[in-house]
C-alpha cells in the first residue's frame, strides 16, 4: 500500500536530455483532439453559414491556443476554404440555375438524338445498299495484310497500327469523298447549270420539312435570261442524304456517320460551337476513339483544326448511342492559343448534362454493358488529361534553353481544304490568313 500511495516523480522538464514517453503521447493525443475540433468547426461553420458554438477550452488547450490562432477565424462569418484544401477536389455535377444555362442544356439534348437514328433497322439496310462492299472490304483487306507485314518486319510480338475494322473505315472515308458525296457552294441552276447567287433563308416546304430540313437556303440563276430561283434545303434526315448525296460539313458528317454504323462501326457525331461537326469512330485496335472527318478525308488527325485552320474553339461535344461526351480536350491541345471562351454554362452544369444524357441512353442496358461502358469512360478521361500534361510539358520546354530544332521538326497542318476559298476565308478557316467567322457579313453556317 505504501508503494501504491507514493507520488509518482515527473523527470525534471528543466534537462534538455530527459525524455517522458507518457507525457509526450498526452501532449500528441491532445494536439489531436484539438486539430479534429477546430476542422469539425470549420465544416459546421461552411455548411450552416452561421457561428459556430464556442466551446469552453480545455486547460491544455489554453496552454496552446497560441498555436492555433490561424486556424480559428476572429468574426463569425463563415471563412473561406484554402486552396489547398479545394486543389485536389473533382468537379460536382450541378444542375442548371440560369437561364443560360437551361438553354445549353436544351441544346444539347436535342443534339443527342441525332446519332440514335443510326440504329434504324431500316435505314441500315438502306445505307449498305449505297456502298460498294465488295471494293471497300478488298481495299480493306490490302491495307490489312500490309499493316500486318510492317508489324512482323518490326518485331514478332509487334501489333500493326490498325486493325481490320480500322481498314474498313479508312477505306469507306477514301470512297465518301472521292465518289459518293459533293461539297456544295452555291448550287448549279437546274434549268441552264449557271452559277447562281445567295438571296438568303426561306421557310421550308412541308415535303422538305418532313426530310428534316429545319431551313431552306434561296439562290437564284445569275444568266440574264434565266433568273430561276434555286433551293437548296438543309437535310437533317439521313436516308434525305443517300438519295442527295450532297452538302456541306453537317450533312457530310451526318451521312457519314450513318455508313460507318452500317459497316460496324461504332461512331460519334462531334458538335463544335464554332459551327463544324465530324465524326469519330472508335478502334478496338488501340483502344480509344479516332477522330475522322469526311470532309478534309482526315483520320486521327484530332490537332487540324486549331493547329491547321486556326479556329478558336470552346466547346466539341461528342453524341453517340451511348451517350455524351466533352473531348474538347482532344482538339484543343494548347489553351492558350486556340480555346474560345467556355461562357454557355459552368462547367459543373455541363458535366451535370453530360451525365444526365448518359444515365438516358444506358438506363437499358445491362450491369455487363454499362460497366464496360464505364471503363471506356475511365480510360478516356485519362487520355484526355495526358493531353492536358503533354501540352505543360512542351510549354515548359519552350521556356528552358535547348539545341535549337529543324522547322522540320514539327508536323505542319494544312489550313482547310473543304469549300469556296471566300467561305473559308469568311469563316476564318484558312490557317490565320483569313478574318474571323463571319467578318464580312456572310452566313457562319456550315453544317
Amino acid at each position: 500500500m505504501a508503494d501504491s500511495n507514493r507520488p509518482r516523480r515527473e523527470p525534471p522538464s528543466s534537462k534538455p536530455g530527459d525524455f517522458n514517453a507518457l507525457d509526450l503521447t498526452q501532449r500528441f493525443e491532445q494536439l489531436l483532439r484539438t486539430r479534429r475540433l477546430n476542422n469539425l468547426t470549420e465544416r459546421s461553420r461552411s455548411r450552416s453559414n452561421s457561428p459556430s458554438i464556442q466551446s469552453q477550452p480545455s486547460r491544455s488547450h489554453s496552454s496552446r491556443s497560441s498555436h492555433h490562432t490561424s486556424t480559428q477565424p476572429s468574426d463569425n462569418s463563415a471563412a473561406p476554404p484554402s486552396y489547398s484544401s479545394l486543389r485536389n477536389l473533382p468537379k460536382i455535377p450541378s444542375p442548371p440555375q440560369d437561364p443560360a444555362s437551361f438553354r445549353f442544356r436544351n441544346r444539347l439534348l436535342t443534339l443527342s438524338v441525332g446519332p440514335t437514328k443510326y440504329e434504324n433497322p431500316g435505314l441500315l439496310d438502306d445505307a449498305l445498299r449505297a456502298i460498294p462492299l465488295d471494293r471497300i472490304y478488298g481495299e480493306a483487306e490490302d491495307e490489312s495484310q500490309l499493316m500486318q507485314a510492317q508489324a512482323a518486319s518490326i518485331g514478332e510480338n509487334e501489333k500493326p497500327e490498325w486493325g481490320y475494322q480500322d481498314c474498313v473505315i479508312r477505306a469507306l472515308l477514301r470512297w465518301f469523298k472521292r465518289v459518293f458525296f459533293t461539297w456544295v457552294n452555291n448550287p448549279q441552276c437546274t434549268r441552264c447549270g449557271s452559277p447562281t447567287s445567295a438571296l438568303g433563308m426561306t421557310p421550308p416546304s412541308p415535303d422538305e420539312a418532313a426530310r428534316g430540313a429545319a431551313q431552306v437556303e434561296l439562290y437564284q440563276c445569275s444568266a440574264s435570261n434565266c433568273g430561276a430561283y434555286e433551293r437548296f434545303p438543309r437535310y437533317g434526315d439521313v436516308w434525305a442524304l443517300l438519295q442527295t448525296r450532297r452538302g456541306r460539313c453537317g450533312e457530310w458528317a451526318n451521312c457519314f456517320s450513318m455508313l460507318c454504323r452500317a459497316v460496324g462501326g461504332r461512331v460519334r457525331w462531334v458538335w463544335n460551337a464554332e459551327d463544324h461537326v465530324w465524326t469519330e469512330v472508335y478502334s478496338e485496335q488501340q483502344k480509344r476513339w479516332i477522330h475522322v472527318d469526311a470532309c478534309e478525308e482526315a483520320w486521327d488527325n484530332p490537332r487540324l483544326y486549331t493547329e491547321g485552320w486556326g479556329k478558336k474553339m470552346s466547346y466539341c461535344i461528342a453524341f453517340s448511342i451511348d451517350g455524351a461526351t466533352d473531348v474538347t480536350r482532344r482538339y484543343v491541345r494548347n489553351g492558350a492559343t486556340h480555346a474560345a471562351d467556355r461562357n454557355r454554362a459552368p462547367e459543373e452544369v455541363l458535366l451535370w448534362i453530360t451525365n444526365e444524357i448518359r444515365k438516358m441512353r444506358r438506363e437499358t442496358l445491362s450491369k455487363e454493358e454499362k460497366r464496360r461502358l464505364i471503363i471506356e469512360d475511365e480510360r478516356e478521361e485519362k487520355e484526355l488529361r495526358g493531353y492536358v500534361v503533354q501540352a505543360l510539358a512542351a510549354a515548359i520546354g519552350k521556356m528552358i534553353p535547348t539545341t535549337p530544332t529543324s522547322a522540320g521538326d514539327e508536323q505542319k497542318l494544312p489550313a482547310r481544304r473543304s469549300g469556296a476559298q471566300a467561305w473559308r476565308q469568311a469563316r476564318g478557316e484558312e490557317g490565320g490568313r483569313g478574318g474571323p467567322p463571319g467578318g464580312d457579313g456572310s452566313p457562319r453556317e456550315g453544317h
